[in-house]
């Protein structure tokens, strides 16, 4: 029997979708994506819209979103709420920008410590070590 895009196996399933067995039933547990009826006597099948949600998760994933984000997005596509799905997006833009900058703050520092490194030839401490330890006295 040829697996069709409407009767997919979880194998199959998990394959078009582009992930593993253990994830699709992750989401499952998860609530993120209904675990279908078992038809007595046979197995589970799966089917485009399936295959489409799964991919809608991976994509909200890679964009950042929680598991429970992804959730929230979920109850939200029905094509009414585009304004509190964009709510959630510049949320999360927000945390993205905050992230940036504790990077680049971060960049900085370190960049800074490779420099002292370099320059103190000849000294016995390490800048970069001495500095680590005066950070874990200070936190």
């Amino acid at each position: 029997m040829e697996n069709t895009v409407e009767s997919l196996t979880i194998g199959a399933f998990a394959k078009a979708a582009g992930v593993n067995v253990e994830t699709i039933r992750f989401y499952q547990r998860k609530g993120l994506l209904p675990e279908p009826d078992k038809p007595y006597g046979s197995i589970r099948r799966y089917g485009a819209a399936d295959v489409a949600r799964v991919r809608f998760v991976k994509s909200a994933q890679r964009l950042g979103f929680s598991l429970e984000e992804v959730a929230g997005l979920l109850r939200l596509d029905d094509g009414t709420h585009c304004d509190e799905a964009r709510a959630l997006a510049e949320q999360k833009l927000e945390d993205v920008r905050g992230k940036l900058a504790d990077l680049q703050r971060i960049e900085s520092v370190l960049a800074r410590l490779v420099h002292d490194c370099c320059a103190s030839q000849g000294t016995v401490t390490c800048p970069l070590i001495v500095s680590l330890h005066g950070e874990r006295e200070r936190a």
